[in-house]
């Protein structure tokens, strides 16, 4: 009796050439460091690849993801509002960014090379700070592919696998980090020197694919051979375009069978040019040129785009939009032939992934843990008291909203389900990214507001 079995598994004719081997999820992470430098090539000169990192990361995160502060007293809530608004905007170990303005740079390069990481950085109470704490963005580049089960100031038992340090129960418990960038050695003291950060304070933002994955992979890993590929056609074509608009015209002449033509006016041999080789007559709008017996004028005829090109190009941008996890049209802009209930859809479906990882990554692995770090830090330097940490470390987050694609539509809709009981008002407030009590405080004022009161 025949057995069932899948033809994937099959060593046909098809299949035979077909051999993957059994990576693990680590070791199958081999060459790592070279698709993340073609990732960010792509980026600096592939429009695909800019626009696929740009929409993510303004879709992930707006203007930014906000915490809001729900345990505790009203005087704990205020008090944990203004200290958390003072030190957010002076978070940053580079001083460059605000809080939200580190979020977008960590979502670019967790879309874009597939992960970063942030590092905690207490500083000292004369520093000035509202809370001794700063934060710093890392690239990838600063935690190298290390392996090794033996390294200098390696703990017994101990190993390194892929610059992340575990345990005897694989629990990570510290990172093995570069000073200072390796890309950026000039004039960098040591620039090969690694040191041992405790796991405590750092926080590794990517988004493993396989159990027990310690590294991030590119979202554009998939396509970025595609990418290369998809810009050096396109690229071929506009240089033919550029030679095809070279206008040429050949001007073809008998062979001389006897003496040369004279001018009856200057007694001279008739050659077509002046004195110094330039034309005696230039192509203008509506001339006519007369030509000698014998002569013609043939005009060259390049190739053009191809009668197919905007068809090709379009399936594959199709290809790239679809491998990075983007709607073609948001990659793209291009709309054309696009119904508005086509477009919801479309747009409903990118929503349902940007929020699952919005929630299942940015927020619990980079938002939430700067929350909890920083609520020990200010305990620490006065600003709680101990009892007082875990309340403030419970925070919502709220995502920036988005807007309405009907604003009538949505809006009415929304009306209905709260009407019913279906939802509640601080739902519908929270999800367009909105503080229900600010929300409540302003309608309050508008109520008492000048240009409101009746004679």
């Amino acid at each position: 009796m025949p057995l069932a079995h899948y033809d994937a598994a099959g060593m046909g004719r098809r299949m035979t050439s077909w051999r993957p081997p059994s990576s693990g999820p680590n070791s199958s992470l081999q060459g790592l460091q070279t698709m993340r430098n073609r990732q960010r090539d792509a980026e600096r000169n592939e429009w695909q690849a800019a626009s696929g990192v740009r929409v993510w990361s303004t879709n992930l995160i707006g203007t930014g993801i906000q915490a809001r502060q729900t345990a505790g007293s009203e005087e704990l809530r205020a008090r944990a509002k203004t200290s958390w608004d003072e030190w957010t905007a002076q978070c940053d170990a580079d001083g460059v960014l605000n809080f939200n303005g580190q979020q977008l740079l960590g979502t670019r390069c967790l879309t874009g090379v597939g992960e970063v990481f942030i590092r905690f950085r207490p500083r000292r109470p004369e520093d000035g700070l509202a809370v001794p704490l700063q934060v710093q963005l890392l690239e990838s580049e600063m935690v190298p592919p290390l392996d090794a089960d033996v390294w200098p100031g390696l703990m017994p038992g101990n190993r390194i696998v892929q610059g992340v340090e575990l345990n005897r129960i694989n629990r990570r418990v510290a990172y093995w980090m570069y000073r200072n960038h390796p890309g950026e050695r000039a004039g960098m003291a040591r620039p090969n020197e690694l040191v041992r950060v405790p796991a405590a304070f750092v926080r590794h933002v990517y988004e493993p694919s396989r159990p027990g994955q310690l590294r991030g992979v590119s979202e554009f890993a998939p396509i970025i051979a595609k990418l290369r590929g998809v810009g050096n056609f396109d690229d071929a074509v506009l240089h033919r375009q550029e030679l095809s608009n070279l206008f040429t015209m050949f001007h073809i002449r008998p062979a001389p069978a006897g003496d040369p033509m004279m001018n009856p006016l200057t007694g001279m041999a008739v050659t077509g040019y002046a004195d110094n080789g330039a034309p005696l007559a230039t192509m203008e709008p509506g001339i006519t040129q007369e030509l000698y017996p014998g002569e013609d004028v043939k005009f060259s005829d390049p190739p053009d785009a191809g009668a197919n090109y905007a068809d090709f190009m379009r399936q594959q941008h199709l290809g790239v939009s679809s491998g990075s996890g983007l709607p073609y049209e948001l990659m793209s802009g291009d709309i054309k032939d696009v119904s508005d209930r086509t477009l919801r859809v479309v747009i409903n479906e990118f929503r349902r992934r940007c929020e699952q990882r919005q929630w299942l990554t940015i927020i619990p692995m980079m938002c939430q843990p700067i929350r909890d770090f920083w609520a020990e830090s200010a305990a620490l330097a006065g600003v709680f008291t101990a009892a007082e940490v875990p309340l403030v470390k419970k925070v919502t987050w709220q995502p920036q909203g988005w807007a309405y694609i009907h604003p009538t539509q949505d809006a009415t809709g929304k009306k209905i389900e709260v009407d019913a009981g279906f939802r509640s008002r601080e739902s519908v407030i929270t999800e367009r990214g909105d503080d229900p009590d600010e929300v409540d405080a302003q309608i309050a004022r508008d109520k008492f507001a000048p240009c409101n009161k009746t004679a």
